[in-house]
C-alpha cells in the first residue's frame, strides 16, 4: 500500500502546484479568475505532468497490484485444485 499513498500523495502535489501556476499565471494577465475553469485547467495539467514525471511510481504501484493479483490467482487455483483432490 505503500506505492499507492506515494503516488496518490506526489499526485496531489502536482494538482495543487499546477493549481498555484494556472492561478497565478491568470491573475497576473487578467487580474481576476475563474476558479472551476482553474480548477479544470490545473487537472489537465497535472495529468499530463503526471503521466511524465510520475511513470517510476505508477509503475511500481502497478508491480504492486500485480503481484497482489498473482497470488491471490495462485491461492484460488490452490483451493480449487484442492477441492477437486477431495
Amino acid at each position: 500500500m505503500k506505492e499507492f499513498w506515494v503516488y496518490t500523495l506526489l499526485r496531489l502535489v502536482l494538482f495543487l502546484a499546477s493549481l498555484g501556476i494556472v492561478v497565478g499565471a491568470w491573475v497576473l494577465i487578467a487580474g481576476e479568475f475563474n476558479l472551476l475553469v482553474a480548477i479544470v485547467a490545473a487537472f489537465l495539467m497535472s495529468g499530463l505532468g503526471s503521466y511524465y514525471l510520475l511513470d517510476r511510481q505508477r509503475e511500481a504501484f502497478a508491480r504492486r497490484v500485480e503481484g497482489r493479483a498473482e497470488r491471490a490467482s495462485a491461492k484460488i487455483e490452490e483451493l480449487r485444485s484442492k477441492e477437486d483432490a477431495d
